[in-house]
């Protein structure tokens, strides 16, 4: 599989080849943060298969919690473009919403429901997990 993507204002664009490694809706207290309050819909696919092929994004890690994520985003616009999570190694986790083509998103599970909102949606008969599951 190829996905193509990029930011808002196209300053960023990037390029994933591989298999996905996950694919679904993080509900976790961060990425509601990120998202503006929903859950956050990501795909993790091979950090090895993955570049930028159109400028350099920021990167930001916090320095006071334990195992912060690092996340990628656009210095101009601010689009949060994606992850690199200890729990996840080598992988490259992208937003759906910078994906050229969002419908290739076939989510397949719901993480860290514990701090789920009651106005976020969890499709019908999706496995969910209060964390992530073992």
């Amino acid at each position: 599989m190829e996905i193509t993507g990029g930011c808002y204002c196209g300053e960023i664009r990037y390029k994933a080849e591989g298999e996905p490694m996950f694919a679904g809706q993080c509900h976790c207290r961060e990425c509601q943060y990120i998202t503006g309050g929903n859950p956050n819909v990501i795909m993790a696919m091979p950090e090895s298969g993955f570049s930028y092929t159109q400028g350099e994004p920021k990167t930001f890690s916090r320095s006071d919690i334990e195992n912060a994520v690092t996340r990628h985003f656009c210095p101009n616009c601010g689009t949060a473009i994606g992850t690199q999570s200890k729990g996840l190694p080598g992988a490259m986790i992208l937003k759906v919403g910078t994906m050229d083509d969002p419908s290739v998103f076939e989510p397949q599970v719901a993480i860290f429901t514990v701090d789920k909102q009651k106005f976020h949606h969890i499709p019908e008969g999706m496995p969910a997990f209060e964390r992530v599951p073992g």
